[in-house]
C-alpha cells in the first residue's frame, strides 16, 4: 500500500532517496523499484528492518550498478548522515508517532539538498478524530500515535523552515472505514466478522485494483482519505 505518489515526486537517475521511518519498506523498496537510485531506508525498529531487507530480495537488481539499497538503524532525531545528503526524502506516517516532531523536521531539512524535495504525510485530522474517539486503545498502544495533527498547520510549519508545498492529496480512502470498525470492535477484531470481511475487501483491492474500487476511492481521498499527502521542495534555509 503505497502512500506516496511518484508522478509528484519525479525520481531522477542518480538521486539518493531517504525513506525515514520506512517501517517495512514499502517506499524504500518502491522508490529502488521506479528509478536508478540509491534508496536509504531509516528506521528504529530492527524486526521492521529485517522484514523490510526479506521483502527487497524480490526487487533486487545486482547487476545494475546504477542501483543501491541500504537500511539503517537511526533515531530521526539524530540522522547519521551528512548535511545535504539528500535529493529526495520521504516521511510517511512518521510524525504523529513522534513527541519531538518539530526536531526531526530540522533533521529532515538538514540532511536535504538545497532544491531537494521532501514527501509528508500523516493522517487526516477527522478521520483520526473518529478512531480516537471509538477507541483509547487505538492510540494507547506502544509505539501509537501521540498527536492528530491539524494538516495545514503542519504544513505551514513546515513551509516555515524553508520549504515550499507545491501539492497535496488525499490517499486511502477506502481504508478509514476499516480503520472505524477496527475502532469500534477493538477488543475482538481479529474476531469480528465486519472486521474480516473488510479486510478481504481491501485486500482484494490492492491486489487487483479493479477500476470500481479505484475510481471510487480517487473520488473520496479529497475528504475520506485517511492520510493527507504534501510534497515541498526546498527553497531557503530559515
Amino acid at each position: 500500500m503505497q502512500t506516496v505518489d511518484f508522478m509528484h515526486l519525479p525520481l531522477r537517475s542518480d538521486d539518493r532517496v531517504l525513506d525515514l521511518g520506512c517501517g517495512e519498506g514499502r517506499h524504500a523498496i518502491a522508490a529502488y523499484a521506479v528509478a536508478d537510485v540509491h534508496a536509504v531506508g531509516v528506521d528504529l525498529a530492527c524486526q521492521d528492518l529485517l522484514t523490510t531487507r526479506d521483502r527487497f530480495r524480490e526487487f533486487a537488481e545486482p547487476d545494475n550498478p546504477r542501483k543501491r539499497f541500504d537500511l539503517a538503524a537511526a533515531s530521526a532525531l539524530a540522522l547519521p548522515f551528512a548535511d545535504a545528503s539528500f535529493d529526495r526524502v520521504i516521511c510517511s506516517e512518521v510524525l504523529e508517532h513522534i513527541d519531538d516532531y518539530h526536531g526531526v523536521l530540522l533533521e529532515i531539512r538538514r540532511v536535504l539538498k538545497p532544491a531537494g524535495t521532501l514527501c509528508v504525510s500523516v493522517p487526516r485530522r477527522w478521520p483520526e478524530r473518529l478512531c480516537w474517539a471509538l477507541s483509547e486503545e487505538y492510540h494507547l498502544v506502544p509505539g501509537g500515535h501521540v498527536r492528530i495533527f491539524h494538516e495545514r498547520r503542519l504544513w505551514t510549519e513546515i513551509e516555515r523552515l524553508g520549504f515550499f508545498c507545491y501539492h497535496r492529496h488525499g490517499a486511502h480512502a477506502l481504508h478509514s472505514p476499516y480503520w472505524w470498525l477496527q475502532c469500534l470492535f477493538w477488543r475482538n477484531r481479529q474476531r469480528n466478522p465486519l472486521v474480516r470481511y473488510y479486510h478481504r475487501l481491501l485486500v482484494w483491492d490492492m491486489m487487483r485494483r479493479p477500476l470500481l474500487t479505484r475510481t471510487l476511492e480517487r473520488w473520496l481521498n479529497p475528504l475520506l482519505g485517511k492520510s493527507v499527502v504534501a510534497y515541498f521542495s526546498k527553497e531557503s534555509c530559515a
